[in-house]
C-alpha cells in the first residue's frame, strides 16, 4: 500500500483545503472505487434490461448468479491473496524482482485450475435445467473473477492505483454496453455481456504487469515452496473473507429469509437490499483510513524501523512509537466520527430511498443496524493493517478466525430470535472483533521495543 501513502503525502503537503480535499478524494476513490463500480455496473444492467428480457426473473437470476461468483471467488482467492502480496514484496525488498512475474503466473495458473474444477462440478451437478451456454459462460466467468482478485492484488504491488480503477471502470462499462447489446438473448446474453467486461477487465490488467516487472520464466511456483509459504496468511485471508460474507450466506439459505432464484441458488431480499446500502456509507471511511494509516502512520512506522536498524537512540524510537499510537488512536476516532456522519445522512435519505425503489420501511430497522456494522468493518480493517505492518500473523489468525466463528454463532442466533434481531449477528461479531483489536494493538504497541529487539 506504500504507493497510495506516496501520493497522499504529496497533496497532503501543500497544506490547503484543495490539497486535502483532493487527497481525500483520492483515497476514497482507490479505496473503494473498484466494489463500488462493480455494484454499480450490475445494478444498471439490471435497469436497462427490465423491459427487454423475459421472463422478468432473469434479471434478478443474472444479479444472484454475478453475486455469488463474486463472494465465492473472494472466499477461494483468499487463500492466496495475503500469502502472494507477501512473497512478492518479499522479493522486491531483496532485489529478487525477476521472480514476482513467473510466480504470478504460477498463482494464476494454480487459481485458474482450481476455480474451473469447482465451478464446473457445481455447474454440472447443481444446474441441470440451466441451458449449456449457460453453464459454459458461469465457469468462465468464475475463473477470470478469481483471477481479477489476484491481478489487482499485484497491480496494487506496483502501485498502478489510478490504472485499476480506469480499468474497473472501462470494465464496466463494457459490461454494461455488452449486456445491453446481448439482453435479447436473455439471461444467457446477460451473462455473456458480463464474461465480455471482466475479460476485458482482466486482459487490461494482464498487459499493465507483464509490462511493470521483467522475467525470464513465463511460470514459476517459488511461493508455494516452505521457506517462502506463509500459512498463516493463508488462513487470514480465508478466515476474513469467509467471515465478510458468512452472516449473508446463512441469511440466504435459511428457509425463513432465503428463497430459490436460480438452480440452487438463493437470495433474501430483507437482508440484501439494507446491507448493499449500508455498504455505500463505507466509502468516506475508507478515505480516512486509507489517509490516516498511508500517510501518518506509515511514516512513524518507517522512521522507528530505520532507526532500530541504523543505531538511532532509544528516546527517538521511543518518540516514533507514541507516534504511532497516536495516528492509530486519532485514525480510529476519525473513522468512526465520518462513518457516523455518513450513516446519519443515509438514514435520513433512506425512506425516499425506499419508496423510490418500492421498499417497504419495514427494512429501516435492518438498514440502522448494518449501517453501523459497516462503519465498525472500516475499524476491523484498520486494526488488521496495523498487525500486518507488525508482521503479527498469530493475532491476525486469532482475529479474523473469531471473526468467522463469532459471525455464523451470532446470524444464527439472531435468526432464532426474529426479524427484529437480524444484523444484529454481524454487527455483534465486528464489536467483539474490534474492541479485542483495539485492546490487542494498545498491548502490542506497549511491548513493541521489547518485541523488536528481544523477540526478532
Amino acid at each position: 500500500m506504500a504507493g497510495i501513502g506516496f501520493e497522499l503525502r504529496k497533496l497532503m503537503r501543500r497544506d490547503t483545503l484543495l490539497g486535502m480535499l483532493r487527497a481525500y478524494a483520492y483515497a476514497g476513490v482507490i479505496g473503494s472505487g473498484p466494489w463500488v463500480l462493480s455494484i454499480l455496473g450490475i445494478l444498471i444492467v439490471g435497469l436497462i434490461s427490465v423491459s427487454v428480457v423475459s421472463p422478468a426473473t432473469a434479471i434478478s437470476e443474472f444479479q444472484v448468479t454475478v453475486t455469488y461468483i463474486i463472494a465465492f471467488s473472494l472466499i477461494l482467492t483468499g487463500i492466496l491473496q495475503l500469502a502472494f502480496t507477501r512473497f512478492c514484496a518479499d522479493r522486491i525488498f531483496e532485489q529478487r524482482e525477476s521472480m514476482v512475474l513467473s510466480n504470478f503466473g504460477g498463482v494464476t495458473l494454480v487459481i485458474t485450475a482450481a476455480a474451473g474444477v469447482l465451478s464446473m462440478l457445481v455447474s454440472v451437478f447443481l444446474f441441470p435445467q440451466q441451458s449449456v451456454l449457460f453453464r459454459i459462460v458461469a465457469v468462465a466467468s468464475f475463473v477470470v473473477v478469481s483471477n481479477i482478485w489476484i491481478a489487482t492484488i499485484f497491480l496494487s504491488g506496483l502501485k498502478q492505483y489510478r490504472s485499476i480503477v480506469l480499468l474497473y471502470a472501462l470494465g464496466y462499462a463494457l459490461t454494461v454496453g455488452a449486456a445491453y447489446l446481448l439482453r435479447f438473448m436473455d439471461l444467457e446474453g446477460l451473462m455473456l455481456g458480463f464474461l465480455v467486461g471482466q475479460v476485458s477487465l482482466l486482459g487490461g490488467m494482464l498487459v499493465l504487469i507483464v509490462r511493470g516487472y521483467p522475467t525470464s520464466r513465463s511460470v514459476a511456483f517459488d511461493l508455494f515452496d516452505r521457506r517462502w509459504l506463509y500459512p498463516s496468511l493463508m488462513l487470514v485471508g480465508l478466515f476474513f473473507n469467509a467471515g465478510v460474507w458468512a452472516d449473508k450466506i446463512i441469511f440466504w439459505v435459511a428457509p425463513s429469509t432465503g428463497g430459490n432464484v436460480i438452480g440452487p441458488l438463493r437470495a433474501s431480499l430483507i437482508y440484501d437490499i439494507p446491507v448493499f446500502l449500508a455498504y455505500l456509507s463505507l466509502i468516506p471511511g475508507m478515505a480516512v483510513f486509507l489517509v490516516r494509516m498511508e500517510t501518518d502512520f506509515v511514516e512513524y512506522y518507517t522512521n522507528f524501523y530505520d532507526a532500530v536498524r541504523e543505531g538511532g537512540s532509544l528516546s527517538y524510537i521511543e518518540d516514533m512509537r507514541n507516534q504511532m499510537v497516536a495516528t492509530i488512536r486519532l485514525g480510529v476516532f476519525q473513522i468512526i466520527k465520518i462513518q457516523a456522519i455518513a450513516a446519519l445522512l443515509i438514514m435520513v435519505a433512506a425512506p425516499d430511498i425506499f419508496v423510490a425503489l418500492g421498499i417497504s420501511e419495514l427494512y429501516l430497522p435492518l438498514l440502522r443496524v448494518q449501517l453501523v456494522a459497516a462503519g465498525l468493518q472500516v475499524v476491523f480493517l484498520a486494526i488488521i493493517n496495523v498487525f500486518c505492518y507488525l508482521d503479527q500473523r498469530r493475532v491476525l489468525v486469532w482475529l479474523t478466525g473469531t471473526f468467522l466463528v463469532l459471525n455464523v454463532v451470532f446470524t444464527l442466533i439472531s435468526l432464532k430470535l426474529g426479524p427484529a434481531f437480524f444484523g444484529y449477528g454481524f454487527l455483534l461479531a465486528l464489536g467483539v472483533c474490534v474492541v479485542a483489536g483495539l485492546w490487542l494493538v494498545n498491548r502490542s504497541m506497549g511491548r513493541l521495543e521489547y518485541q523488536t529487539f528481544m523477540l526478532h
